[in-house]
């Protein structure tokens, strides 16, 4: 009985390997060119798809390759319009995206890491151990399948995506940024950087690399404290990157790429609703060329974290305003479906 030889992910590949495969078996190599169209520009999800190569040519490839795509396991619509995909990937773990839409954009909300590793106290996702972390395809696949429902249901085009799902990106480095190449490449969905946004607990080595490599796309940070005692009981992550260490970090951010960070900022009732903590943030902020997202806290369960009342919101950006920072305040999104921040914890 013969061994069965292992297919390799396609997708794992680059277009010179595709090349060498073709040559080696006697095919013209320019149809390299055309496979990687079908996997990225196209996104087919298996070989007969691909109806310019012969019959022939088509079953040596499945003999040899797999793709490995996602499939949107469960879809709920809110009431909003907000969409959430429970996604399921080829080892059937599930990761969660989401897509929201507003009268100016539809927007892409996607997931790094099946669970997540940072323990960050608010948010429904750390309470899930990490299990792994996703490939670029499976990335890049959650993008597709946001940007096919943005026509199917809204009849327009998908304009931005946020990697502010499920995981922290900046500890799935090389794959995320991978999966932005792809999304942005004209061989692929040929989106601009520009309207790419990473959101991270703010990792300070990793932002001073990404400064380095010269990223084209958007920074935001979750901050939620601008005093540490506060962010280090929320956010476990600050006692090893403090405030001070992040904030170096992100200027050397600004002073290589030019672009301001935004701070995601929640205020929570009896935590940060205070005067100290606003007049902290407005400090902080004109420390560093940055602008502000105050976001409406999504409850996960019947714990300490509940939303501020309006109010203190309210208190928050008279005091940004005063000190001339750019402040937005952002609605909850999904709710009534577990889809909106911190809510995305696999539950279907």
């Amino acid at each position: 009985m013969t061994e069965q030889v292992a297919k390799r992910d396609i997708r794992q590949l680059s277009l010179e390997e595709i090349k060498d495969f073709f040559i080696s078996i006697g095919e013209k190599p320019f149809r390299a060119k055309q496979v990687y169209e079908w996997l990225w520009k196209k996104s087919a999800k298996d070989f007969d798809q691909m109806t310019n190569l012969s019959l022939s040519t088509r079953e040596l490839m499945k003999e040899a390759f797999e793709i490995k795509h996602i499939k949107v396991d469960t879809l709920q619509r809110s009431d909003d319009g907000t969409v959430k995909n429970a996604v399921k990937l080829h080892d059937d773990l599930i990761v969660e995206s989401v897509l929201i839409p507003t009268d100016s954009r539809i927007t892409a909300c996607i997931s790094s890491q099946v669970g997540c590793s940072l323990d960050c106290n608010f948010c429904a996702t750390a309470r899930l151990k990490r299990m792994r972390n996703l490939n670029p395809d499976e990335i890049y696949d959650q993008v597709v399948a946001i940007k096919d429902e943005a026509e199917r249901f809204f009849e327009r085009p998908l304009t931005n995506i946020v990697y502010m799902g499920m995981g922290e990106p900046l500890m799935n480095y090389q794959n995320v940024l991978k999966s932005i190449e792809k999304i942005t490449s004209p061989e692929g969905l040929g989106m601009s950087p520009r309207r790419i946004t990473l959101s991270t607990v703010g990792l300070p080595k990793m932002i001073k690399r990404m400064a380095d490599e010269e990223v084209k796309f958007n920074l935001a940070v979750s901050l939620h404290s601008a005093i540490d005692e506060t962010r280090s009981r929320m956010m476990p992550i600050n006692d090893t990157s403090n405030l001070e260490s992040l904030a170096e970090s992100l200027l050397y951010w600004y002073k290589l790429t030019g672009r301001k960070v935004t701070f995601e900022y929640v205020v929570w009732k009896g935590i940060n609703d205070d005067e100290a903590h606003a007049r902290a943030l407005a400090k902080y902020c004109l420390k560093i060329p940055s602008k502000v997202n105050l976001i409406e806290y999504n409850p996960i369960d019947e714990g300490e974290y509940e939303q501020a009342d309006p109010g203190k919101i309210e208190m928050y950006e008279r005091i940004l305003k005063e000190k001339n920072v750019i402040v937005n305040i952002r609605r909850s999104r999904g709710k009534d479906i577990d889809a909106a921040c911190g809510q995305l914890a696999n539950k279907s």
